[in-house]
């Protein structure tokens, strides 16, 4: 590594690693306890110390009933009352002794109503505030905690042996990390604050009721005590009912997960209506136990509503009663029930708060079974560090070698040889052979269940995988690739840790300025996403200015350069994020239609001109001659509903001319296509109708043949007059274009264009030669025109002259750059198989390892392109002409023949290595050798 490279942010210490591999605790509340022990502390602190200003909030209506409304203690007119008298006493036991901190104001019976309303408004203040920082610091504790357990968990997917991935689907646990633990963060706040807050306003509570009256105290707590066991007893079965929606959700959402990645085995098979019928089944299972869990729930609700109106109604009879009798004052009667109206919400929140805890505890222990899995790699081997890795050397023993599957079926047994790390070496075999589990064994992706890996003496399996996930490279048959750019994707295997200084530039907003520390409390990685990870001494360069030329190497040794290329001529630049670049390619444009002017281009390119029809164009492009200002929009079936545009089909009788024309364009196309399926390739010539729009067109055209263009309705009229919109003649060759129609769109054209409104101008940016579209391809702003339909070779032929020019004009690197850029997709899934076969090659390459190993990675292409490929890599491992660093190469072949161009050839059969020679002894001493390669 060079000098520049240096430890970014903190790494791991050796408690952490410890706390990271044991198994996950089993017990909620106690994993909760030792992750948040001062917290809840400090938070139980300031519960206590709330209690103080909720029990005056209880007592000081009754002293204002009494005392400056009824006039206790101010019997005559020049009566007063101490208000705000602070003093203390010990209880008598102790001595009764006392002292006084503040004699308090003697204030007049209104005064003294006046402050003592203004004390309960702000003691009401200050329960408030006591309210809202409890509840803050709850939900900021919650939420760092559950941030805490969804990196944890995700650490532990990390730390999976590759073989626990057959058998759970990324769908579920994507589902358990995101879904499953959400309602964790609400309760981890609340697991020992809110029993003790709930309870202490209760507390609070009931010694005020029992103050007042011992009779009432007792109501309240026998009504509380039915409440305490009945609930929960109804509850148990609304618990199971939980847990069973939880985990039908899970196998829905993996379900789902599994049709999505099927997709094409669904359709190809005709089970889509299979896989309905067992998505109905799933949902009408997840219905009836949501269905019963309502019942139960508000049935639940109704008895606990009941049970807490009851109360009230026993405290009017009985409080009432001794009221009458004079036994009970009314302010005291009034502070009961004032009292009581506050106590069914801790008492109800108590209840909630059990049943929470106990529902949490269920899924807690069924993310503890899903994650609490055997084999995982400790987490000290997947250390960062950005100290350089020095480079492998010797050979690797293999001793006795035996790999088996989790049901007990043996892949490779006895393997005994030695590989030099620089080697090069091929290893063949049919499918089930042992070659392919021998490679993923030296990668590291399957574990051996006997003998032995040893690399200089040092076991294989024990090195760290800052050292195995450097120094060796491997592309398998395997093509998923996440999603992200294409320049991502290949940078993707150097990214091991951070490098630089963290770089801010590229967001819109800074970030918050408490992000690491909040990472830190919540047990989280301190390593900067921001800083850049590439190992640029590993792609043997100095920097990122020499990404780009070796990217460019590597991509074309596996023959991706011309892809590249094509992926940016079909991307879209905004002007304004690169202004130069586009003022470029207008000059690109300028210097083309110079070319073509006069050259065999003429006929292969028609350039967009405001006097005359493209015949190689769609109808709906020659008339609004432009691109839309905003994406998706001025599609057909917006054009025709255009009031602007009506207007001017009808001043021009275009209208009525393109509804003959859709007449004769859904005529043609149900002839031609209503037999057909909707997976038919026949459709793909079909480009002013999808299929799907095909079954809709019969009765419309059956209408319009009966009304004509004046009575048929609007919606069937647009439905026709969309059709010709993506109409080209000198493609779909229907004779419905004349010279006739073609002068009247011109005219159409200059009409839209001449005095258009506000809103079609911002809608569409009219075609200028001077001006760069930011919604047109790269490609089409080039050629400002359309390539010719029906010609052979028209678009190669076009592509290869606007690559020659741009290579002229010294744009070559910056297109492809943009390309470099593609968006990827979904498993890499906007790239074929073959391409990403050969990206994944190709990051094997750009890895500069010291052993290359290669499991049937090109696979997916010809015989004759996996030859040229596998002859091209083999020069590069062996330094051929300067071709880079050498490194060693392991290749399980598909086309055992090429064999032959390796030192060492490996032959697999049956799980067992047979022979191991170079190819001219084997092929003279080996019959099962020549037997594979013949």
């Amino acid at each position: 590594m060079s000098g520049r490279a240096r430890r970014v942010g903190l790494l791991a210490k050796e408690d952490e690693y410890d706390a990271a591999n044991k198994p996950l605790e089993t017990r909620l509340m106690r994993f909760i306890w030792r992750q948040t022990r001062g917290e809840q502390i400090w938070l139980l602190f300031v519960i206590i110390i709330s209690m103080v200003p909720y029990f005056l909030i209880l007592n000081l209506p009754v002293k204002i009933i009494n005392e400056p409304i009824q006039g206790v203690g101010f019997e005559t007119a020049t009566a007063t009352q101490t208000f705000f008298d602070l003093s203390l006493s010990l209880p008598e036991f102790l001595g009764g002794a006392g002292f006084t901190l503040y004699e308090g104001m003697q204030l007049e019976r209104w005064p003294y109503l006046i402050a003592l309303s203004c004390s309960f408004l702000a003691l009401v203040c200050v329960n408030g505030l006591f309210k809202f920082y409890i509840n803050t610091y709850k939900g900021r504790l919650g939420e760092r905690m559950l941030r805490r357990m969804r990196y944890n968990l995700v650490d532990r997917v990390l730390r999976f042996p590759i073989s626990h991935f057959k058998r759970v689907k990324g769908s579920e646990v994507a589902s358990m990390v995101k879904d499953e633990v959400e309602p964790f963060g609400e309760f981890i706040g609340d697991a020992y604050v809110q029993p003790v807050y709930l309870g202490g306003q209760a507390l609070v509570a009931f010694v005020f009721i029992l103050q007042q009256s011992m009779w009432l105290g007792m109501i309240a707590v026998s009504i509380i005590a039915v409440q305490m066991v009945i609930i929960p007893w109804l509850r148990k079965r609304v618990l199971e009912l939980g847990r069973q929606r939880q985990l039908t959700a899970r196998l829905l959402s993996g379900r789902i997960g599994e049709i999505v990645e099927g997709i094409t085995s669904v359709h190809v098979n005709d089970t889509s209506n299979y896989e309905r019928s067992e998505l109905a089944n799933r949902l009408g299972k997840i219905f009836f136990i949501r269905y019963e869990l309502y019942q139960r729930k508000f049935f639940i609700k109704f008895l606990n509503n009941f049970l807490a109106q009851l109360t009230p109604f026993l405290f009017y009879v009985v409080g009432g009663y001794f009221a009458i009798r004079g036994t009970l004052n009314v302010g005291q009667l009034l502070g009961v029930i004032n009292a009581y109206k506050d106590l069914p919400t801790p008492i109800n929140g108590l209840i909630q708060w059990d049943q929470k805890r106990v529902d949490i505890d269920i899924k807690y222990a069924q993310i503890v079974e899903q994650f609490n899995v055997t084999g995982m790699s400790d987490s000290r081997l997947q250390a960062a560090t950005t100290e350089k890795v020095e480079p492998l050397t010797g050979t690797i023993e293999v001793s006795n070698l035996q790999v088996t599957d989790d049901t007990g079926s043996v892949l490779l047994q006895d393997a005994d040889f030695t590989l030099p790390v620089d080697g090069i070496t091929a290893a063949i075999g049919p499918l089930g052979s042992g070659a392919g589990v021998m490679a993923n064994a030296l990668a590291g992706l399957v574990n051996p269940s006997a003998g032995r890996l040893r690399i200089n003496g040092s076991s294989l399996t024990d090195l760290p995988q800052s050292v195995r996930g450097r120094r060796f490279a491997y592309a398998g048959s395997e093509s998923y690739l996440p999603q992200m750019t294409l320049l991502d994707s290949l940078l993707y295997v150097n990214k091991h840790a951070p490098l630089t200084e963290p770089d801010y530039s590229c967001l819109i907003e800074p970030l918050h300025p408490r992000t690491e520390l909040e990472a830190k409390a919540a047990g989280n990685t301190l390593l900067n996403y921001y800083s850049d990870w590439v190992d640029y001494d590993a792609m043997g360069i100095s920097g990122p200015d020499e990404v780009l030329p070796r990217l460019r190497d590597v991509l074309d040794l596996v023959e991706m350069d011309e892809v590249v290329t094509g992926l940016a001529m079909r991307q879209r630049l905004d002007p304004e994020e690169t202004p130069q670049l586009c003022e470029k390619l207008v000059e690109v444009r300028s210097t083309l239609r110079q070319r073509i002017d006069g050259s065999q281009l003429a006929n292969l390119v028609e350039v967009w001109d405001r006097e005359t029809y493209n015949e190689h164009a769609t109808l709906a492009e020659n008339l609004i001659f432009g691109t839309a200002a905003q994406a998706d929009e001025l599609t057909a079936a917006g054009i025709v509903e255009n009031e602007y545009v009506r207007e001017v089909l009808s001043k021009t009788g275009l209208d009525r001319d393109m509804f003959e024309m859709g007449i004769e364009l859904a005529d043609t196309a149900i002839e031609l296509f209503a037999d057909l399926s909707p997976d038919n390739p026949f459709f793909e010539q079909l480009n002013f109708m999808t299929p799907e729009e095909l079954e809709a067109y019969p009765p419309v055209l059956l209408r319009a043949k009966e009304e004509g263009f004046d009575k048929l309705g609007a919606t069937d009229r647009n439905m026709l007059l969309q059709l010709p919109m993506n109409y080209i003649e000198k493609r779909n060759r229907l004779k419905l274009m004349d010279a006739s129609t073609q002068t009247r769109i011109l005219e159409a054209r200059k009409m839209l264009h001449d005095n258009p409104p506000a809103d079609f101008t911002d809608a569409v940016t009219a075609y200028d030669v001077t001006l760069y579209s930011p919604m047109e391809s790269v490609q089409d702003n080039i050629l400002f025109g359309r390539i010719a339909q029906g010609v052979q070779n028209a678009q190669e032929q076009v592509q290869e002259a606007i690559t020659d020019l741009l290579k002229e004009m010294g744009l070559e690197e910056e297109i492809f750059s943009i390309g470099l850029q593609f968006d990827i997709g979904t498993g890499g899934k906007r790239l074929s198989e073959g391409q990403r076969q050969r990206i994944i090659l190709a990051r094997g390459l750009l890895k500069g390892s010291d052993l290359f190993i290669v499991n049937r990675g090109l696979n997916s292409l010809d015989q004759r392109s996996q030859e040229r490929l596998v002859k091209k890599v083999l020069a590069r491992a062996r330094g051929d002409e300067g071709l880079g660093r050498p490194f060693g190469l392991l290749w399980i072949l598909t086309a055992p023949h090429i064999a032959t161009e390796f030192d060492k050839v490996m032959v697999f059969d049956r799980q067992r290595l047979k022979s191991y020679d170079e190819p001219s002894a084997l092929q003279e001493n080996d019959d099962l050798y020549r037997s594979l390669v013949s």
